[in-house]
């Protein structure tokens, strides 16, 4: 036993030490604006879920456009899922691993998509590879590949909003990552490529597949970049954000009905990220 020094009086153990009065007390100051601002967010949704006609929700999402919507919608977004994880993995790798001049810019760069309006980036997309754009009148001249307004030109428009998503996650899982296992192979004779295949990418799993899980709802969401640079044909560039649009003017019931699967789909993403995107300490 330690003997105490009878002039301090020791410590309550933190366990047994009581909560001031009203400490877990809301000021009505704080509650009133929070529960109108969780009102905003969580009544436009169940409005959505009221409003749903159920009964003939099974008809609207098989008819021809929707169903050509619905699956158009499917495919683009894990092509442009693909396309973020060939391209931005590396990018990551590079933002995490290497220091060269201008990183921070280059960073700051690969995360503008975020934050840009979506409209801009199809207009930016059109300026670079339309039919007369910088990059895109070589395209159809040497290859007569020709990417707005087609299959092809979605699955660029979605890949250049959701690759950030990508990146920023794999980038965290990099940082996070400890790097002296890279060192360990390297030193065992392992080359940069064989170390970042074998050691690096198990290591980050969960970072990548967390990315990749983001991109595809991004880009499934995805629509003003694609209306922009792909344009609304049905069967062709019509996404299910883009037929909800077109429907709101038509068919309501069919809007919500597309409606109801894009919001599915984010609840489930947000509940499967919820441990590593939304956990509390």
């Amino acid at each position: 036993m330690t003997a105490v020094d009878p002039g301090t009086t020791p410590a309550p153990h933190p366990r047994g030490r009581r909560r001031p009065r009203g400490a877990g007390r809301i000021p009505a100051a704080l509650l009133l604006p929070a529960l109108l601002g969780l009102a905003f967010l969580v009544l436009p949704l169940l409005g959505l879920l009221v409003r749903a006609p159920w009964s003939a929700l099974p008809a609207l999402l098989t008819g021809p456009e929707a169903w050509q919507a619905l699956k158009l919608s499917l495919l683009s977004a894990t092509l442009a899922t693909g396309v973020s994880l060939l391209l931005g993995v590396p990018l990551a790798w590079l933002l995490a691993r290497t220091e060269f001049p201008g990183r921070r810019l280059v960073r700051a760069l690969v995360t503008l998509p975020l934050v840009l309006p979506p409209v801009v980036g199809g207009v930016a997309l059109l300026l670079v590879l339309g039919r007369n754009g910088i990059v895109g009148r070589w395209l159809d001249a040497w290859t007569g590949l020709t990417l707005p307004f087609t299959t092809t030109g979605v699955v660029v428009a979605e890949a250049f909003v959701a690759m950030p998503f990508l990146v920023v996650s794999v980038e965290g899982a990099l940082r996070a990552a400890d790097p002296r296992y890279e060192e360990a192979a390297a030193t065992l004779g392992a080359s940069r490529l064989t170390a970042f295949r074998r050691v690096t990418l198990p290591l980050v799993a969960p970072g990548i597949g967390a990315g990749a899980v983001l991109a595809w709802a991004r880009a499934l969401g995805e629509f003003g970049a694609t209306i922009t640079f792909a344009g609304n044909f049905p069967g062709r560039t019509q996404t299910m954000p883009l037929a909800v649009y077109l429907a709101m003017e038509s068919d309501p019931e069919a809007a919500i009905a597309l409606s109801l699967i894009l919001l599915t789909v984010s609840v489930a993403v947000l509940a499967g990220l919820r441990d590593r995107w939304m956990s509390t300490p």
